[in-house]
């Protein structure tokens, strides 16, 4: 039988309403992937990126980082122009969506992404080198994400970039996503972690290229107010460029507890119970955990 092929070949099953091989097909292609080989697309993903060459991370990163800004950007256009209702909270954070949109179907470098993408193949196969690996590419992805946030910050505070009343909508969102405190940076953190891991995991079910799944768990991340530590470091960098905001309230008391939030929900939550799903099954297809 043909790998990924139904066999059609035996007696139908009781209540089976399949009638013969042209409509299996379309069953089979109707049916959902199994959490396994959503597993499996994902890992080879990851396998992929760790082995990219280093120039090639740092451009896509910081072209991310600079995209990411369309978020930020978006959530003030409609706090500009939507009237100011309580409504209007639920509406203007669809703006949110603009930059993961383009970000994530763009193929570009995410540190968010990667904490579940590439932490899957250090759980497949543990090891001092691939756990190397891994680091390398989260240093340079998150090094180049935030010289692309902090140009896109600058850009923003440009004399003209902006209409005047978008800018004040800018400096409203960026002082309440950097000004919150460290611990509720970090706890808030945490679920946008999980949410943009699961973005990542549902992607290769998805229909339509994954625009809708996007579009709703970021429009979540904006209307839960939730940190996600590379659009805020746009919000962040747009901020330390106009003055308002100082070195070290910028390091302690939001990019280091809101990137540790996103790793812990990215990572030690959402890619562990990913993988615990699915370990049993990828163990036995590669003949361990099972006895003779």
């Amino acid at each position: 039988m043909t790998p990924g092929k139904t066999d059609t070949s035996g007696p139908p099953d009781e209540g089976n309403a399949v009638r013969g091989a042209e409509e299996e097909a379309f069953v089979h292609d109707a049916s959902r992937l199994s959490a396994r080989l959503i597993y499996e697309v994902v890992r080879r993903d990851g396998e992929e990126e760790l082995t990219r060459p280093a120039a090639s991370l740092v451009w896509s990163g910081t072209a991310a980082g600079i995209l990411i800004s369309l978020s930020v950007l978006g959530e003030a256009v409609f706090r500009t122009y939507l009237p100011p209702t309580r409504a209007s909270h639920l509406i203007e954070n669809a703006g949110y969506a603009l930059g993961f949109v383009a970000v994530i179907l763009g193929r570009m470098q995410l540190f968010t992404e990667n904490t579940i993408t590439t932490v899957l193949p250090v759980m497949h196969r543990p090891s001092g080198r691939a756990l190397a690996a891994v680091c390398r590419l989260w240093v340079i992805v998150l090094a180049a994400n935030v010289v692309g946030a902090l140009i896109a910050g600058y850009f923003l505070t440009l004399p003209g970039a902006v209409p005047d009343d978008m800018a004040a909508a800018l400096r409203d969102l960026s002082a309440h996503a950097t000004g919150m405190g460290a611990w509720q940076g970090f706890l808030r953190g945490v679920p946008a972690g999980v949410l943009v891991a699961a973005i990542v995991w549902m992607m290769p079910s998805s229909e339509g290229g994954g625009f809708f799944i996007i579009l709703a768990f970021t429009w979540l991340i904006a209307a839960g107010d939730f940190t996600h530590i590379i659009a805020g470091s746009v919000e962040m960098a747009y901020l330390l460029w106009l003055g308002e905001l100082g070195g070290g309230a910028a390091a302690f008391g939001f990019f280091l507890p809101v990137l540790a939030g996103n790793i812990i929900g990215g990572t030690a939550i959402f890619a562990m119970l990913a993988w615990g799903q699915v370990k049993n099954e990828v163990a036995a297809g590669t003949g361990r955990g099972t006895r003779r």
